[in-house]
């Protein structure tokens, strides 16, 4: 049974960081990618980026792009969300996505498996 747990989320103010943590388990990831969504309340859920699993080919939201950072640890089978330089819009429900290789990254219903979440609240 494939399990994806999320930590490391948490309070911080603006300008802050945060190392968000996903640990993969139940399979061999190999052939997935896996991702990081978030959910701010009301809105969908968005896609932040994405890894291939194998290669570790990294694809991020161009609206993120130069302040979050995924990367992923295979011996350890963890996957990371590095995020600076923090904005309370960035305050969210962060989920980890693990999903077979594809060609659409930023939909939600491309990936199988998801985690609980994890709150991150950043304040001004």
């Amino acid at each position: 049974q494939v399990q994806l747990v999320e930590s490391g989320g948490g309070l911080v103010q603006a300008g802050g960081s945060l190392r968000l943590s996903c640990a993969a388990s139940g399979r061999t990831f190999s052939g997935y990618r896996m991702a990081w969504f978030r959910q701010i309340q009301g809105k969908e859920r968005e896609f932040v980026a994405g890894i291939t699993w194998s290669a570790g080919m990294a694809f991020h939201s161009d609206s993120l792009k130069g302040r979050f950072n995924i990367s992923r640890d295979n011996a350890k089978n963890m996957v990371y969300l590095h995020m600076n330089s923090l904005k309370p819009e960035d305050t969210a429900v962060y989920y980890c996505a693990a999903g077979r290789m594809g060609y659409v990254w930023v939909s939600a219903g491309a990936y199988d498996y998801w985690g609980q979440g994890t709150q991150v609240t950043v304040s001004s």
